[in-house]
């Protein structure tokens, strides 16, 4: 029952990303929004989601992980409320960036609570390999949502399916779970903090939007690894990365190719091929069957393989994927292939990025993975849709070779994955 609930919200907070999708041009005549306030409502959530996950799980380390996700969720749900009454445009995006500042508490303190509801190591690492799906089901379920409720209701209704979920995760985790020990240490890495909140806030945002945005970003991402080494109490302990790295850039990696290539196909579908909102969103169920089966299936196969063959597979086998859904006339075998193999990777990469983590820094790797899941979609946006036009003018050939780019980023990261043959 705990793993449901905590499955959900990760879910929720996710499908909130991508949930206004296909209702932004009925916002925009509701609300009599310009374009360049439609940039700012559409990117809200994400900034404050993923320039404060660092911050969040510190926070859920340092003073308590039921705490901080009760809390979370409580703002959350509140900023969902107020999404859906929001009766002018600076109301909408205040929400919004409320809705992303909850979500960056609950989303690393819910990855914590999994090993609270399995203590046992290998019954966790089989939860957490499903839980590496769980973000690409959340993508999934907010275009869906979008497109659904769109067609019959209006647009204020996409904020309702959020708002229930605080209210009964916020019930349901304070019966489920005992109260918080007392913080060992209480101590927070504020100038920390600042620093990677804002540079991760303006890496996301400058990469689409500002080259000199992007820039300052990546200034103040520096000195935040700068300060870390000086920190008594860092918000990231730089040795904590060590043996993550390379499974945070497979999750960087492959969100982004999964943004852009449901991106790239639902312009295509509408566009090109002339579908409905409702009919597109139909298409992107799909995927589901093979999302939800691929983390059962890694959780067996890691037992099996180990993790970094396991991450391998998942790679390549996404690479595969997004090779057929090059052929955009017909790429539902990619809607297939290519989440089956994100959804390995996920699993491998979040078992990967939690093994042998300490029970202090549990937050701290869920707010790292969770980081490396939000960062991935507008880098992936930004590169592959500007190599898309460089390419080619005919949007399909563009857009074709764009996610060939992709599947040869994914399969070199695969080659890098494998475990190395030992030689005697």
């Amino acid at each position: 029952m705990a793993f449901a609930v905590l499955g959900a919200v990760q879910i929720t907070l996710i499908a909130s990303i991508t949930v206004i999708t296909v209702a932004l041009p009925a916002i925009q005549r509701d609300l009599r929004m310009d374009d360049a306030g439609m940039v700012l409502v559409t990117s809200a959530y994400g900034l404050a989601f993923g320039g404060l996950l660092l911050f969040g799980g510190r926070l859920s380390d340092s003073l308590g992980r039921r705490r901080v996700f009760v809390s979370g969720m409580a703002i959350f749900g509140l900023a969902s409320a107020a999404a859906g009454l929001a009766l002018w445009p600076g109301m909408l995006l205040i929400a919004r960036c409320a809705q992303g500042i909850g979500a960056a508490l609950a989303a690393p303190a819910a990855m914590a609570l999994v090993s609270v509801v399995f203590p046992d190591p290998h019954r966790r690492g089989r939860a957490m390999a499903l839980w590496g799906v769980l973000s690409s089901a959340g993508a999934t379920a907010g275009t869906v949502l979008s497109g659904v409720v769109i067609t019959w209701l209006p647009w204020r209704w996409v904020f309702l399916a959020p708002v229930v979920m605080s209210a009964v995760a916020v019930t349901a985790i304070a019966r489920l779970f005992p109260a918080d020990h007392p913080p060992v240490n209480r101590r927070i890495d504020w100038l920390g903090a600042v620093l990677a909140t804002t540079g991760l806030a303006a890496l996301s945002y400058g990469v689409q939007r500002s080259g000199w945005i992007f820039f300052g970003g990546v200034v103040l991402l520096v000195l935040f690894s700068l300060a870390e080494r000086r920190s008594p109490a860092p918000l990231m302990p730089l040795p904590f990365l060590g043996g993550r790295a390379l499974p945070l850039i497979a999750v960087t990696l492959c969100a982004g190719a999964m943004a852009t290539a449901f991106f790239l196909l639902s312009l295509y579908l509408q566009q090109v091929r002339g579908l409905s909102p409702l009919q597109t969103s139909a298409a992107f169920l799909l995927p589901a069957p093979a999302i939800f089966a691929s983390g059962p299936l890694a959780g067996r196969l890691i037992t099996r393989l180990g993790t970094h063959r396991v991450l391998a597979i998942g790679l390549a086998t996404a690479a595969a994927g997004l090779l057929l859904l090059s052929f955009l006339d017909v790429p539902y075998a990619g809607l297939l292939v290519f989440p089956f193999g994100a959804g390995l990777t996920f699993s491998a990469a979040t078992l990967a990025a939690t093994q042998d983590v300490r029970d202090d820094q549990t937050g701290l790797a869920g707010g790292l993975l969770n980081t490396a899941m939000e960062i991935g979609p507008p880098l992936g946006l930004a590169v592959l849709v500007s190599v898309a036009t460089a390419y080619s003018h005919h949007p399909s050939s563009g857009d074709a070779f764009a996610l060939r780019i992709a599947a040869a980023a994914l399969l070199l990261t695969a080659l890098l994955s494998a475990p190395k043959r030992r030689t005697t």
